[in-house]
């Protein structure tokens, strides 16, 4: 396609994660015209996911490359076409609405959003210089650069604890750094945490800045109760301190929260007509690969029957 020329779909999906492939599967499965646009790998964070154990249908687990690998295969299946692009804008033309990416323009009758979320920066001095150079969001992508070496895990959740416990296969010792008294993360993640004899914890304190003139050489630590702040040497910083929304290009298109969540009802409809939201950009309780699969499928039938509609 040139670039200014605009192909016209029924179904648009932007996200190639567990709910915009799940939306795919449905759509294309229901003869709609379906595009997904992905601006990196299909399978979103399952693809930094080492093993998956709460997916049902796998008792032994499975990797997060190879439950990506085979939504995507199931999805195309049926006919749904995909391209590898990052949405730059999208705007509507009376029913029809608008996606622009940088290197093509798409019109659509539905829009399916499902950009999922990334992790969020810590905002410390240090940390975008040295992104790269021992700065790192993803111990599956990461860990075997610092193989024997000392690493910081910065955070108390379900990522940080699962990502520590991987990072265990290849360090020599790792200090988890959170900002209370007690972790966050699932029960069976902490059980696991504290029995790995690789894993110490530096409790009530948050990060300062992390420092070093070409790669990760320490990072300064402040205690929230006592004030002090202590220098600790260091190969490597791993940040899970939360995620935000990749909501950006939608803002004043669709509601949202104060944080970037888009809001819909039970049925994925955002608050402009013939827009659904789906997966982790979504307002809800529980951000996992099951929700996820859920709001692809319901925001796909949901686009199906407003669809009818207009017929």
């Amino acid at each position: 396609m040139e670039k200014g020329e605009r192909k016209g779909y029924e179904v648009v999906i932007i996200g190639g994660g567990p709910a915009g492939l799940t939306a795919g599967l449905y759509t294309s499965r229901a003869r709609l015209n379906t595009l997904l646009i992905e601006s990196a790998l299909f399978g979103g964070q399952m693809t930094t996911t080492e093993m998956i154990e709460n997916y049902p249908g796998f008792p032994q687990g499975i990797t997060g490359d190879e439950l990506s690998r085979l939504m995507e295969e199931q999805a195309k299946r049926f006919g749904m076409e995909v391209v590898n692009q990052e949405v730059a804008e999208i705007s509507l033309e009376g029913d029809l609405k608008h996606v622009r990416t940088h290197e093509s323009s798409y019109l659509c009758e539905t829009l399916i959003l499902c950009m999922g979320t990334e992790y969020r920066k810590l905002g410390v001095p240090g940390e975008k210089e040295l992104t790269g150079k021992g700065v790192s969001y993803c111990a599956t992508c990461d860990a075997a650069f610092f193989k024997d070496n000392r690493v910081m895990v910065v955070g108390g959740g379900d990522s940080a604890l699962t990502e520590a416990l991987f990072l265990t296969k290849f360090v020599k010792e790792l200090t988890i750094v959170h900002r209370r008294d007690a972790l966050r993360g699932t029960k069976i993640y902490q059980e696991r945490a504290f029995a790995n004899p690789k894993i110490k914890f530096l409790w009530n304190s948050v990060v300062q800045g992390i420092k070093g003139e070409t790669v990760v050489r320490s990072i300064s630590v402040k205690n929230v109760k006592t004030g002090e702040v202590k220098e600790f040497d260091t190969d490597g910083v791993f940040l899970f301190v939360g995620i935000s929304p990749r909501t950006q290009f939608v803002k004043g298109l669709v509601q949202m929260d104060e944080a970037g969540y888009i809001l819909t009802n039970d049925q994925c409809e955002t608050s402009m007509k013939g827009i659904f939201a789906a997966g982790d950009c979504r307002k809800k309780l529980l951000r996992q690969i099951t929700t996820a699969v859920g709001d692809g499928a319901t925001a796909a039938f949901a686009a199906e029957k407003y669809l009818e509609g207009k017929e």
